[in-house]
């Protein structure tokens, strides 16, 4: 079989699929919003932080809060994984447009929930042997499966910061390493492996946390690098893995003045 013409068949079925696809999805979220009040259209762009440790008189109130304001999604933090299923039942059934349900499961779910199995961090999988390297997509698709039996639909993973510094108090091992072909190369992987098991990922932090000497949570870390910089190095996994089709990036709390 001639290679190159069944790619370019592939490629012009993939087309037509969307081409015929696409109006049928878009008419139907046209008539979702159409229903919507401007308060609910406003809600359906968060998501909001829940928690399955909560007291009965807080998971009630949570609940009431997901029926009332319709939020677009909501992220995990805290639980267990049974808690975690049982209490994102309850708040589907409550939400007219289906919740996007997220968790930052850089490595797995135990990432912010017990009971869990806990895969190697990302610096770890930066460690592996390139010949290796399959595990990292076949890591992604297990923990693509535990997502889906706890009703995650959204993993805000893989992180494809470069660690380029050695100070840094928030990133360090959730980076795949230094060097940014690694970086690309293995966050992919990851990525696609997610995407095969039918999870929704998102490359993070943009436009890169890795040059930071300060925890974003607790201040603003500023980079001082010139736009070729951080194209060099920064920005260069983007550029490799947004022809990947990420649904997703997630922006960081950083303060650029090149960019900003």
């Amino acid at each position: 079989m001639n290679i190159k013409w069944w790619n370019h068949f592939k490629r012009t079925l993939l087309w037509l699929l969307v081409i015929c696809v696409c109006p049928a999805y878009a008419q139907k979220a046209n008539s979702v919003l159409a229903k919507m009040t401007l308060e609910e259209k406003i809600a359906q762009l968060m998501i909001v932080r829940v928690s399955s440790t909560g007291t009965p008189e807080e998971t009630a109130k949570m609940l009431a809060d997901i029926e009332r304001y319709q939020p677009g999604g909501v992220c995990f933090f805290k639980g267990g994984p049974m808690q975690e299923a049982h209490l994102t039942q309850q708040m589907q059934r409550l939400s007219k447009v289906p919740l996007f349900v997220s968790i930052d499961g850089e490595w797995g779910p135990a990432m912010r929930l017990d009971s869990c199995t806990a895969f190697p961090r990302q610096m770890t999988l930066g460690a592996l042997a390139p010949q290796n390297d399959y595990l990292i997509y076949l890591m992604g698709y297990e923990v693509a499966n535990q997502c889906n039996a706890i009703g995650v639909n959204l993993n805000f993973a893989p992180c494809i910061d470069v660690n380029n510094n050695p100070n840094n108090p928030v990133i360090n091992s959730r980076s795949f390493g230094e060097n940014r072909e690694k970086v690309a190369d293995k966050a992919s992987l990851y990525l696609k492996g997610m995407q095969a098991g039918g999870i929704t990922g998102c490359i993070k932090h943009f436009p890169g946390h890795g040059d930071t000497e300060t925890d974003s949570h607790l201040g603003l870390p500023t980079i001082h690098k010139s736009r070729a910089l951080l194209e060099e190095t920064e920005l260069y996994p983007y550029h490799r893995l947004l022809s990947r089709n990420p649904e997703m990036v997630m922006v960081a709390h950083l303060h650029i003045p090149a960019l900003d």
